[in-house]
């Protein structure tokens, strides 16, 4: 059984005080949770805003049954979607609408996911090496460690696990699968903690961290994924609606801030002294630059440490 009250969604009130004003200014208010999880956010917007409906979308199928149930009493005003959040403007035509009054992406692996050590998403514990958010894929972790040439690898974990080391963690890889297979996370872990220089290993945290990391993006696009969703989110907010996005580490959080100032940018050539109508730019910064967590929030939920949060609003059609 979940404990729902045990689960703290990172910055809640923080991300419905910022859809808010989009909510208030919608006669018939829409909003797409494009990270369901467990449901936190969702059912805090469905408790404040009467009127307001949630289209809830998440690639685990585990999560949707879960938030689901938890959402019970509000499945009049709650639509939910098992698929990828770069199918977003597909789902929010499939409930019948054109356009939405906000969005909320919570980016990354889910504290459900983490918590589920069969999961394969943690190196703390003994898992297959799965890695799935969706398991109904084919793509596994294990797959792409076992079977992704050494270049491949390399390139995965200098891209994805920004890791110094990767031709050293690789070397140790193929190794080790020239023996057996490597399915077990414990396993990777050890062979990412040899391979590093013990000097390294002395600072930073557990070394394995960015191999796991860069494993769980390439298993599930995720970064090809948030590249794809963002600007088709954006295209579906009503003027004066509202993107709401927290990200979890830089490569996320790179994405959503480059996207952030070109939309926000005027095309209009810097020599005139006026702005052209047809070159202003239809969205404006609701935060400059990102918000980080205050001190109440990470007492409360320790997992919120990282987080950075963006929100961005359509002014013009």
């Amino acid at each position: 059984m979940i404990d729902y009250n045990a689960h703290v969604s990172v910055m809640r009130d923080r991300c419905i005080d910022l859809l808010e004003p989009a909510i208030n200014a919608s006669q018939n208010p829409v909003v797409v949770d494009a990270t369901l999880g467990l449901g936190g956010h969702t059912e805090a917007l469905l408790q404040k805003f009467p009127a307001l409906h949630v289209i809830g979308i998440d690639r685990d199928a585990d999560a949707l049954q879960r938030a689901t149930s938890r959402l019970e009493k509000y499945s009049d005003r709650l639509h939910t979607a098992h698929t990828t959040f770069d199918s977003i403007e597909d789902v929010v035509a499939s409930f019948g609408y054109t356009n939405i009054s906000g969005a909320l992406f919570d980016l990354g692996v889910s504290s459900m996911q983490l918590d589920e050590t069969n999961r394969g998403f943690s190196y703390s514990h003994d898992a297959p090496l799965d890695m799935r958010m969706d398991r109904t894929q084919s793509l596994t972790a294990s797959e792409i460690v076992n079977n992704y040439e050494p270049g491949q690898l390399v390139r995965i974990l200098r891209t994805y696990g920004e890791e110094k080391f990767a031709t050293r963690v690789v070397e140790a890889i193929v190794k080790a699968r020239e023996i057996e297979t490597l399915n077990s996370t414990l396993q990777l872990a050890t062979l990412v903690k040899n391979a590093i220089p013990a000097a390294t290993r002395r600072t930073g945290g557990n070394p394995a961290k960015r191999t796991f990391q860069a494993l769980r993006i390439e298993t599930n696009d995720e970064l090809g994924a948030i590249t794809r969703a963002l600007p088709i989110a954006l295209n579906l907010l009503s003027v004066g609606g509202r993107l709401v996005v927290m990200s979890f580490q830089s490569l996320e959080d790179r994405i959503v801030k480059e996207l952030f100032v070109a939309s926000t940018t005027s095309g209009t050539p810097r020599d005139l002294p006026f702005e052209l109508p047809e070159f202003a730019a239809k969205f404006s910064l609701v935060i400059r630059g990102s918000e980080t967590p205050d001190a109440r929030e990470l007492t409360e939920n320790t997992r919120s440490a990282s987080v950075r949060l963006r929100a961005i609003e359509r002014v013009a059609a």
